[in-house]
Formats: structure tokens, sequence, C-alpha cells
């Protein structure tokens, strides 16, 4: 490691920040592999952008302060820092308070850099001349020592003359494109912080009649109505951020498009599809408003019995074919009888949508209300009546089709204290303590009672630290009226009830425990008899009276048991506690009930199927094995086929007791064939896995994609797309069960070869890194007899556990990358398209043809 590595992790303590460590690596060069660039825009004590290039196996960077310029005329100051580690390249989160670099970090851009001569030399030379081929720059730049005085080495980086360079007076890149390339987050702009609380919502004075053609609305011009809108899209922000926003409650439910044209009415779905047949009594509503033209924007829900919206009681309606009680509320108006409003600010916008709804009053038609109140105060509100958040819209913002740093959604987190009546001993890596058992007084009895486990949130210096506190207070037996029984009771060290901890978590069952609890510290300002369960005040009111009930906080009206929820039942998960990931801190359990949670979206995907496992009996970050036979794995409900065809007996998971039981076996990817039981010698399927240079942006990646349909959509072929869950997309073409394995796996590498040779500087197709250097691989081994592909809905065992997930083709563009959705925020995309991505694959008839064969080179 070299000396500013070195330098880097003396500045840096590893225990407060979540900044990775910088470790001893090999030197590669550009021969091996494409080097690697990222540009971080960092809110420290002043915004500015990190600007790294990979060289000898570190990140030399610079911090721009105003960030790169397109214009070749504009030079920009680069201040010459410590060496960062190859790791750093995909950091985002915030640096703590009080620590180097304190502040919010994202990915602005990323890619390949390619120097256009030796760059060890050049660098040594203080003269680097090179070509960035990213996600928002390109074309050639030059990063150029100065022999200006001060602390650090100061350089300019200068954007070269070439069809890439824009003058900045007619596109500011930092402006125009403020938002991380990896992920959802943004660094919102400080405003002045003056006022200690958000100013109050502006009363604007504009009106628009709804019959008129013309709107005195600022920036509103007449145009024809457009055939579609993208719906504006939420960042999800932390904490509310300063100036002038206004709120509203953030609903549960199904985000819809309404296009209204001359009385017809058109309901579109987030994702563009037409769902106007589904909701037919929303259509009238909409209609007999009577606009000539509109664009209106809003959510889908229906409410429980506390007037709380309730996403399983919608979907229910839905698979019932019942919208009479699905509620429209409706909160932006992007366009209105010619008029186009998307350069309106919205709480113009706002006000011109809600005069239009007086106008004809609909009880299936709502307006989303704005509050005045300061965020934090509505957040707790809204938390405690069980709402998802608030969404917060900056006053003055136009309306945008893409996600928005202009509009934020702040979710809530159930949290409150319990009391510390015991703790387990701690397993595989972990030292100290294993988890804290938890405890709450019943309200009525004043009993202290057993409520759940919390096993992470913590650090090394966290456990250390709590397990001094907790000797001391060592008990003989347990002061909880329902101490743990079975396996939950092996191994507790039963405490006496002083300690408090603070807890946030998901929700409370119906027995008193909590999920997903996560540790967020060790507290003793409170009495411990005191604590009990929190619970919200909820108002009912009738056309007589109103009365007033308590509620539990963060507890969930329980659905009908499922097929997987039975399923789990039965099977017993065993060290439940285990963390499987250390990044996000999910465990065993929360992994059980991930995959009892999609068992109706994996299990047809699982069906019939061959099925390998992969196993991490020690945690992502330990030993991997990949199993392709149950021999030794007591897996409930699992089928075992013992064909000749295979060489070795396989298994197959059409259950979810099965799929449950392969997760108590440590189980966490599952890769399928190609090929269904009742004909494996035949594939009813090919794969085409585009694995890409990990360097490479990820808009070489949907550009390939985009190549590869088209080459498909040419021979004929309908083909479906699937995130990798990694790095890549998977392109499924499914077939007739015809031809063999050898038939099929030839053409598919036929179809390989020949994007190869049309296009060699963006596709390779001979595996191997130094075969995909700056380019991506087209895998077709995938098709081979015994050959397997990760299932969709699938864990990949990767940081963060992310999840291969079925999309559509008009999606990619808008992706971040291959590893989106991940355990914790897939049930998010579930909830908006759940399997229609691939509803139509398996009705798809199709074979490989003559021609198809004679068109990408075959002989035959």
């Amino acid at each position: 490691m070299g000396k500013n590595l070195d330098d880097y992790n003396r500045m840096r303590d590893f225990s407060a920040t979540s900044e990775p460590a910088a470790k001893r690596s090999s030197k590669k060069t550009a021969k091996d592999h494409a080097l690697q660039f990222c540009i971080q825009k960092h809110d420290a004590s002043r915004l500015h952008y990190d600007f790294r290039l990979e060289l000898d196996g570190a990140l030399k960077s610079w911090a721009v302060p105003k960030g790169p310029s397109l214009d070749p005329k504009v030079k920009r100051l680069a201040v010459h820092v410590e060496d960062h580690p190859m790791d750093y390249a995909t950091f985002e989160g915030r640096i703590p308070e009080g620590h180097y670099g304190a502040g919010d970090v994202i990915v602005w851009d990323r890619g390949v850099w390619i120097p256009q001569e030796d760059p060890t030399t050049a660098y040594a030379k203080g003269k680097l001349k090179f070509e960035l081929q990213g996600e928002k720059l390109g074309g050639l730049w030059n990063l150029v020592r100065t022999h200006m005085p001060g602390k650090q080495e100061q350089w300019f980086l200068i954007k070269h003359q070439d069809s890439a360079a824009k003058p900045e007076s007619d596109y500011d890149v930092v402006v125009a494109e403020p938002d991380s390339v990896l992920s959802d987050r943004t660094l919102l702009p400080k405003k002045a912080k003056a006022a200690a609380k958000p100013k109050p919502v502006r009363k604007p004075a504009p009106k628009v009649a709804p019959g008129s053609r013309s709107a005195k609305l600022t920036g509103a011009h007449k145009a024809k109505l457009p055939e579609r809108i993208k719906p504006e899209l939420a960042t999800l922000v932390e904490k509310a951020p300063d100036g002038e926003w206004s709120y509203e409650i953030k609903f549960d439910g199904y985000r819809i498009m309404a296009r209204i044209d001359r009385g017809e009415v058109k309901l579109f779905t987030r994702n563009g599809h037409d769902w106007t047949h589904k909701l037919p009594a929303q259509a009238r509503a909409l209609a007999a408003l009577e606009l000539e033209s509109a664009w209106l924007d809003g959510e889908m829900v229906v409410a429980n019995e506390q007037g709380v919206p309730d996403f399983q009681a919608l979907q229910n309606a839905f698979e019932e074919g019942s919208s009479s009680n699905i509620l429209y509320y409706l909160f932006d108006m992007p366009y209105l009888n010619g008029v186009d409003l998307r350069e309106v600010p919205v709480e113009e916008r706002r006000l011109a949508l809600a005069t239009v709804l007086r106008t004809h009053e609909d009880p299936l038609l709502r307006f989303s209300d704005s509050f005045g109140e300061a965020p934090d105060a509505l957040l707790t509100s809204a938390c405690q009546m069980q709402m998802e958040g608030l969404i917060g819209k900056r006053l003055g913002s136009p309306y945008v089709s893409r996600r928005s740093g202009d509009w934020i959604k702040l979710k809530c987190k159930h949290r409150q204290e319990f009391v510390v009546v015991g703790y387990t001993d701690p397993k595989g890596s972990r030292s100290a303590v294993g988890a804290l058992l938890l405890g709450l007084h019943d309200r009525d009895s004043g009993q202290l009672r057993y409520a759940g486990k919390v096993g992470t949130g913590f650090n090394e210096t966290t456990l250390k630290t709590i397990y001094e506190q907790l000797l001391p207070l060592k008990a003989k037996k347990a002061s909880v009226a329902n101490p743990p029984t079975g396996f939950d009771a092996k191994g507790v060290h039963w405490l006496k009830p002083v300690l408090l901890a603070e807890i946030a978590f998901a929700e409370m069952t119906k027995d008193g425990s909590v999920r997903h609890a996560v540790f967020h510290g060790l507290r003793d300002d409170k009495p411990a008899k005191g604590i009990t369960e929190e619970r919200a005040a909820v108002v009912k009111k009738s056309a007589a009276s109103a009365s007033v009930t308590e509620k539990p906080v963060g507890k969930k009206a329980s659905p009908a048991p499922s097929q997987a929820g039975l399923a789990a039942g039965k099977v017993r998960i065993t060290h439940p506690d285990r963390v499987i990931d250390a990044s996000s801190g999910t465990t065993k359990m929360q992994l059980a009930e991930y995959y009892a949670q999609v068992a109706e979206f994996i299990l047809p995907e699982l069906k019939d199927r061959p099925v390998a496992l992969v196993r991490a009996p020690d945690g992502i970050a330990g030993e991997l094995f990949f199993q392709k036979n149950a021999e030794r794995l007591a897996i409930p409900g699992i089928t075992i086929l013992d064909k000749d065809i295979t060489g070795q007996p396989v298994m197959i998971i059409n259950n979810a007791e099965a799929l449950i039981g392969a997760v108590q076996m440590s189980t966490v990817e599952l890769h399928t064939w190609n090929a269904t039981a009742d004909k494996l010698d035949k594939p009813d399927r090919f794969v085409l896995d585009l694995d890409p240079d990990p360097a490479l942006p990820w808009k070489s990646m949907v550009e390939a994609t985009h190549l590869t349909l088209s080459v498909l959509d040419e021979l004929g072929l309908k083909a479906f797309l699937k995130t990798s869950g990694g790095k890549g997309i998977h392109v499924v073409v499914p077939l007739t069960r015809k031809l063999g394995w050898d038939e099929v796996k030839d053409f598919s590498h036929a179809i390989v070869s020949h994007m190869a040779n049309l296009l060699p500087e963006r596709f390779s197709a001979v595996s191997g890194p130094k075969n995909r250097v700056g380019r991506i691989f087209i895998d077709y081994l995938r098709n081979g007899l015994g050959a397997t592909t990760i299932c969709a809905y699938a864990v990949r065992t990767r940081e963060g556990l992310p999840v291969s997930v079925p999309i559509f083709r008009e999606e990619v563009g808008d992706l971040k990358g291959g590893n989106q959705w991940n355990v914790n925020n897939v049930h998010e995309r579930l909830g908006e398209v759940g399997h229609e991505p691939w509803a139509n694959l398996k009705k798809a008839r199709q074979t490989i043809t003559a021609d198809m064969r004679r068109r990408v080179g075959m002989k035959k």
C-alpha cells in the first residue's frame, strides 16, 4: 500500500465513518483491464466535486470546487489530495460530523478513462491528456499541474475542444444533471439557514377556470395534448431540507396518470401501461369533470377503517375486479385545456387542480392537501397514524418527467425505547454480544413482557461498550413475565431490567415482538418502569359522534395467511439472528421472510426447473457453496429427480415449504435450468447474459441491451429482460421445445459472435476479464445442458443483497444499475408492477428457424 493510501487511512476513523478502508492490492495496468474514473459530489464545509482517476492500484484524486465544465474556455481549479482506495469509487453516504470530510457524498459520474500516452509518465510530468467515457462526461480532457504556491498541488481540469464540448452559457452540466448515477440520491442545494423552521406555504393568487383555453399562470404556454407524460418521481432523503417546501401525505397505493381528451379518459401506470379497464368508476368520474383536455397525476388508494391507505386492500380490490372503493388522490396537473403547465410553479399548478376538482365533486376523486406545519411535526403525526410518510415539493419548481430533487420523500420509521432484559452470546466473527433481548411493560397490568430481539445496528466498538455495561447487571432468572422458550431461550443471559435501548423497527407483531429491529444506542435517562409500547390516538368518526381509541405504533393489519406464510410457519429457522450481509444488517430470518413474501412471484419461475443453490452458512462474506444436488441437505418438500440425462440427482423447488427450507439450509441464491422436468432434453428458452467490464458506465449497458434487442427483433424473436442483481442485464428468449441443448447453445453462440463481429469495440464473444477490457461479454455459456442462470426474484450474494428483477424494455434507460433492487426495496417495485414485465413470456410461441441461423452466419 502506497504512502498516500497510508495517509488516507491515517486521516479517518473507520469505526465512525462508513468509508472503505484502504487495503493492500496488487497494481494493475491498462493492459489487463479498463481504467475507471469517478466524480463524487461532496457536500462538506463547501460543496465540491472529487475527481478521481484509477492509476497504479489507487484513485488519484483532485478536489474541484466548481465541478467540471464542458466549455474548453473554462479552466477549473483542481486541488490534488491524497489517493483513495479503489473501493471508494462506489462510496455514497454521510461522513459524520467532526470527521475529516464531514458531509454527504454521492457518485455524480463514473466510467472509463483512456490515457492518450503512458499514464504513469504523464502524471509524473503533471500533464495528463485522456478520454472520458462516463454517464455524463465524454470526449477528451486535460489535467495540468500549475506552479501556483500552496500547501497542496494546484492543477487545472480543462475540456478539450471536440464534439462533446459545449459553451457553459448554453449548458452547465453540474446544474443540468445534479443527481447520483448509482442511486436515487441527490444533494439538495443549501439555502440560508437563518430560519429554524420552514416558511409557511405561499398563497398563490392565480387561478384557472376549467373551461378556459388559456391560463394566467407563470410559465404556462399553449401546446398540443402530449400523447404521454411520464410522472415526476421523488428522491428519498433522511431529513427535511431548508428552504420553501410544501408537504403532503405519502400514499400507499398505485401511481396513476390520467389523460383526458374530449371526454375520453385513459389511465396509465407509472410505466405507461393502460389500466383504464381496471378502473372504470374512476374513469367515469374524471370524464364528468367535462374538461376539454388534461393530464392529471395522482395515487389510487383504498383506505382501511381508520381512514389510512391500505395497500393490501388495494391489491385485493384489483384482484377481485372491484374498483368502486378505490379513491383517486390527485396532487398535480401538468396539462389543462390546451395549455402546458409543466413550467408553472408547483404551487400554482396545485391551486389550479384544486379549482378544477371543486367544480364537480365526486367521492372517488380527492385532492391531496398540503400542510403548512413544520415537516418534523407532520412526519411524527403521519407515522403515528401509520402512514408511509411525507412527500415534499419545492415551491417554485416545474414538473419534470424523472426523479427529481424538487420532490422528496420522508419515510416513517417506528422508533422507541425498550427495556434490555437479556443478551445472547456472539456467534461467528462477532464479539461480546450476539443480540439484546427486549421488554416492554404492559399498559394494563404493568407486567414486563418479552418484546423480541435486536441483533443489528452494532459495530465492534459499540459491542464492547455495551458488554461492559451489561456484565454488572446479570441476574439468575428472567424479569419478563413471558420469557421465550425453546430455541429462542438457548444461551440467554438474563439481566436486571435497568438499561434502556433506543430501537428502530418496521412493525410490531400481534404477539408484541419487534420485526426488523435496528439498535440505535443505550440510554439511562428514563426510569425503566415507565417504558410501555407507544400508542397513537386514532380518531374514528361517525355521522353522530367521534370516539378516540388507541392503536399500537407499527402494528399492521394481518393479511390472510399465504401459502408462503404457512410454509414459513412450518419450517423452523435456526440461528434466525445470524447476519447474512453486514452492510445491510439483514439476518437469516429476514432473508426467509423476503422469500416468503415473494413466493407468489418466484415459485412460478422455479416450477419444475432443476435448481442449483448458492449457500452461505457464514454469511456472504464467508465461504460460499454452489450445490447442484440435495445430497446431505434435509430440505422439506423438495423434489429429487434422478434422470439419466443429468448425470446426477437434481433438485426441484415447487412449493413454499421447500423454498423456505432451502433458506433454512443457508441458501441465498437460486439458479435454474433452461428446461423443465417433463422435457429436460429440450430447452424452453435461451439466455444472453450481458456482462460488462466493471469500469464501464451504465449507459454502455443500456446501449448494449438495446442493440441486443434490435438484433433479436430483426430475427423475429421476442425477448424479455431482467436485471442480473449484479452489474448486468439478462435477455431471456422463450422457445417452443423442439430443439436439443446443442442446437440452442450453438445458435445463441452464433448470435453473440455475429454481434462481436459487427461491433468488436463494444462486444466480446470470448469469456475472461482480459477479453472484455472496455467491452461487454455476452455470455451464451448458460445455454448448455446443466448450466444455470440466477432465477428471477432470487437474491444475490453481494453487498446489500440485490435481487434479480424482471423489467420492461422501456425501463432500461431509467435504471441506475443491474443491482437497483434489493431485499429491502423490491417490495415497492412489486407493488407498482407485479409480474407485468413477464406477463406474456410463457405465452410466446417461437422457434429457431433455418433463416435465423443463416442470418447470424451459421451454415445450416
